[in-house]
């Protein structure tokens, strides 16, 4: 699915460079590569406070940590997505509230937001799933109409960029109160190990994010809040700065290789390829198929039998997860369902040749022929 090899192969000689002046400096927590990264983020997505911490997943917390919502707060988010943040709401002693999605996009459904808000709602969680961003001008109005919360989860989306008009184009993760994203080794910009970062605008967020992240330690050894400890280290930090200028490149070879794809493919009639928001780019951090008439699973095989792997992003919509189903909603959330028997990601990354996704095609072209 992706070959983190032939990346790194690629970035040898800058990445080893990088790390063996990490190892001479011997400085492997808060080195200066974490502050320099930093600042290079923040200027990447053009907003004001980035902070690093270990993995997406704790960015997300150390967000509503910060945002310190009162407890039972509801929390609207996508149905259709990775557990993350619904794991951090719970994990809070907050509610999720499960929301349909856009079946051609994959992000939440816009038109679903303002009936289920509450007197008890407080927040929006907008995932910008598999590299596109979410209706964010929809969720903005309905945002400042309710007085909520937007918390953005751009793990899946860092470079993509989003139209409010021709003069006013914004990154993912510089659209809300705060944003998150993810470092894991398959991201578009991906570390070797677990990684994460927070964004902001607002500087008395930033600072109480960052005092979160470190224990809630405000000066050394004294602690004006109830934290975690959650840092990105010198290593991951290098092979980061190492990584983000070659972003835009690699996400434009992915546009590519999707384009690729969907050109071989898009005659086939029984499934459908990505459709891209009219506002948002899309970086494809998956390349993701809608297969009908039931026939995912058995693709599924046929390719693997073929050597040809392939992802189901995902099996189960979140209410529908064991852990999660005290928290299922009245309404049934038709489109998310429908996607988790529907969904097929194929191989997705910079490296891929013109030749390996020529293949792909026609092996999925020989399956509808049988």
């Amino acid at each position: 699915m992706v070959d983190l090899q032939k990346q790194y192969l690629l970035l040898k000689s800058e990445i080893d460079e990088s790390i063996q002046k990490v190892l001479l400096q011997s400085n492997f927590i808060k080195g200066n590569q974490v502050t320099e990264l930093e600042h290079k983020l923040a200027s990447f997505i053009e907003i004001e406070h980035c902070i690093t911490c270990a993995n997406g997943t704790d960015a997300l917390q150390l967000a509503f940590m910060a945002l310190n919502l009162p407890p039972k707060s509801e929390v609207l988010i996508p149905d259709f997505c990775y557990i993350s943040a619904a794991e951090v709401v719970c994990l809070l002693g907050l509610i999720p509230v499960f929301l349909d999605v856009n079946p051609d996009t994959f992000n939440i459904d816009t038109s679903k937001i303002e009936e289920n808000i509450t007197e008890n709602t407080r927040a929006i969680v907008a995932v910008h799933l598999f590299g596109q961003c979410c209706d964010m001008l929809s969720i903005i109005k309905i945002a400042q109409k309710y007085n909520l919360f937007i918390i953005e989860d751009a793990a899946q989306s860092l470079g993509a960029s989003y139209s409010f008009s021709d003069s006013d184009i914004r990154m993912a993760g510089n659209m809300s109160h705060i944003a998150t994203t993810s470092f894991f080794p398959s991201k578009n910009l991906g570390c070797y190990g677990d990684g994460g970062a927070v964004f902001t605008n607002d500087e008395h967020l930033s600072k109480k994010i960052r005092c979160l992240a470190n224990h809630g330690q405000s000066e050394k050894y004294k602690y004006s809040e109830i934290g975690i400890n959650s840092r990105l280290d010198t290593l991951q930090a290098s092979i980061l700065l190492t990584k983000l200028p070659h972003l835009k490149n690699f996400n434009q070879q992915r546009i590519e290789n999707a384009n690729q794809y969907s050109e071989l493919l898009q005659n086939i009639t029984q499934i459908e390829i990505p459709t891209k928001s009219k506002n948002s780019s899309h970086i494809f951090h998956q390349y993701t198929l809608k297969v009908k008439n039931g026939k995912r699973d058995a693709l599924k095989l046929f390719l693997e039998s073929k050597e040809i792997p392939t992802m189901i992003y995902y099996p189960l919509t979140t209410q529908k997860q064991k852990a999660y189903q005290k928290f299922r909603t009245t309404n049934f959330n038709l489109h998310s369902e429908d996607l988790t028997q529907e969904v097929l990601s194929l191989p997705m990354h910079p490296d891929l040749e013109n030749e390996q996704i020529i293949y792909i095609c026609e092996i999925i072209k020989d399956f509808y022929k049988k």
